[in-house]
């Protein structure tokens, strides 16, 4: 019973830290995408889920392929960047976001910007990809959710010109 317990809790904890980390992004985001410093993109599950829908016959584009091929497996994405204090906010954001569920990907110093690829990987897919941007001139953070082929990814960041989303062919030339 005593070993249950333990468990348990460990289990519980786990779980709890999971969450947190999911929170400490959505409450950075929640506490900033209002804030007019900030250029903000949220694509809700709901609208992953109508792209879902669609076929590239639906539409008369021949890169919508690339991006219903990506959009069928994501649920969700955000993003906030802003060129005012970039450091003070990569720091802030550095200081309630833990990694600590998080594996590195890739690490990358580029002319004074730090760039730096989390993802959280289970059963052998990668559930969120985290790319954070702290710089002199630049401060990114962005979010994807859901099945994630990096590849892929950053062909939708380059079709849809993301914000910040010329840092994820950082990832695409390393695979």
């Amino acid at each position: 019973m005593k070993y249950l317990f333990t468990f348990l809790a460990i289990t519980v904890l786990s779980i709890s830290s999971s969450f947190a980390q999911a929170d400490a992004i959505a409450n950075f985001f929640e506490k900033y995408m209002d804030d007019e410093r900030f250029t903000m993109v949220y694509v809700t599950p709901r609208m992953f889920q109508m792209l879902d829908r669609l076929s590239p016959d639906d539409i008369d584009d021949p890169d919508a392929d690339v991006v219903l091929q990506v959009a069928k497996d994501l649920r969700g994405l955000r993003i906030l960047t802003t060129d005012q204090n970039p450091q003070g906010f990569y720091k802030e954001f550095n200081a309630k976001f833990s990694k600590s569920n998080y594996e590195p990907l890739m690490l990358v110093r580029d002319k004074g910007s730090d760039i730096q690829f989390l993802i959280d990987e289970s059963n052998d897919y990668i559930r969120e990809l985290v790319m954070l941007v702290g710089g002199q001139d630049e401060f990114v953070v962005l979010s994807f959710t859901g099945n994630i082929d990096i590849n892929k990814v950053s062909k939708l960041a380059k079709e849809l010109s993301l914000p910040g989303g010329e840092h994820l062919e950082k990832l695409e030339d390393k695979n």
